[in-house]
């Protein structure tokens, strides 16, 4: 696994604005697939968008609970991953985590050690 380096993440008023990155180093998130899950405590870790190396041409995943709010990038040098967060809700608040390949632990600090959001009312 790579060490992935969060920022971004903060306290915002709901209908407000995040921006969320994510940096892999050494290795580049053009190796792997890449996305996003969060944790709200008390709840399970939820994968909530997903971006395929494989599948770049393609339109990534997203899940319902933030699908049409949230999107997915990249930078060019494959090297940044990006969680663009719109009309934030205060349901949204929770550790974000971003991922670089697959695991069982994502929430648990496998790939990346999480960054928090808090959207008030």
């Amino acid at each position: 696994e790579a060490q992935l380096v969060e920022s971004g993440g903060g306290s915002v008023e709901a209908g407000g604005s995040l921006t969320l990155s994510c940096t892999d180093s050494p290795s580049t998130f053009d190796n792997s697939d890449s996305g996003w899950w969060r944790q709200i405590p008390g709840n399970k870790c939820e994968q909530i968008t997903t971006f395929s190396r494989r599948s770049r041409s393609e339109r990534p995943w997203y899940a319902p609970s933030v699908k049409g709010r949230f999107t997915i990038s990249r930078d060019d040098s494959g090297s940044t991953l990006y969680l663009q967060m719109t009309s934030l809700k205060p349901e949204d608040t929770a550790t974000y985590y971003c991922a670089a390949g697959y695991s069982d632990y994502v929430c648990n600090g496998y790939w990346a050690r999480g960054t928090q959001v808090t959207v008030s009312s």
